[in-house]
């Protein structure tokens, strides 16, 4: 895998995707019907930035297909890149895009803190993963979730697993014949044994989703 620091390795192309589904193999045999019924792992790696974060905050408990049809009716409205844009667009802007209230004010606030030097997307893709998931979290309506897909999707940070999507935990439950979906912190501390390539144990299991239930449940 390209390497970045010590605790935030980096995913940049397919050859690491299948660098790491041989490495989490060898740490765990289990997880080799998981990679035969999964079959291609996508990279899924997307711009950041403020435009990469927005589409992740537009993908918050919605489906996919919504999602995808939300954002880019916003990115019709004003070019997701330019906070000062982002920040003064109209509630008229954001509700002909089809966002809620609550998004609506993460976004703008989002907007601000990078016009501001608060939120910086250069320092988040150089921090350690803990780090820069705190960081994100300090901001207003960026919760666990949001913060881990930004860093996995975004960054392309290696040692990610958001425990608390939805589709994750199905797929666990699935794949190890678990009784139910597992809350988050349990999904958390089974991914726990696939450190230091949990971002593609999370692309292995989302992939595994898309393979079992026949639908893709990827947030971006």
């Amino acid at each position: 895998m390209t390497k970045g620091t010590k605790e935030a390795r980096l995913i940049t192309c397919d050859a690491d995707i299948a660098a790491g589904l041989d490495d989490l193999v060898a740490l765990d045999p289990s997880l080799h019907p998981v990679v035969e019924t999964a079959g291609m792992v996508p990279l899924r790696l997307r711009p950041g930035g403020l435009k990469g974060l927005c589409a992740i905050v537009t993908a918050q408990q919605v489906s996919k297909a919504s999602a995808d049809a939300i954002f880019g009716r916003l990115s019709d409205q004003a070019d997701l890149d330019d906070a000062l844009a982002v920040a003064s667009l109209s509630d008229d802007a954001f509700r002909a895009a089809g966002l809620s209230r609550p998004k609506q004010r993460t976004i703008l606030g989002l907007a601000e803190a990078a016009a501001d030097g608060r939120l910086d997307f250069d320092r988040l893709s150089s921090a350690s993963g803990p780090d820069a998931v705190a960081e994100l979290m300090a901001l207003k309506g960026i919760g666990i979730w949001t913060a881990q897909c930004y860093l996995l999707f975004c960054v392309g940070h290696a040692n990610v697993f958001p425990g608390g999507d939805l589709a994750l935990q199905a797929a666990l439950a699935h794949a190890f014949a678990l009784m139910e979906r597992p809350k988050p912190k349990e999904a958390d501390a089974i991914a726990a044994a696939w450190a230091p390539h949990r971002s593609v144990a999370a692309r292995l299991f989302w992939a595994y989703y898309a393979a079992t239930a026949r639908r893709d449940a990827v947030p971006l």
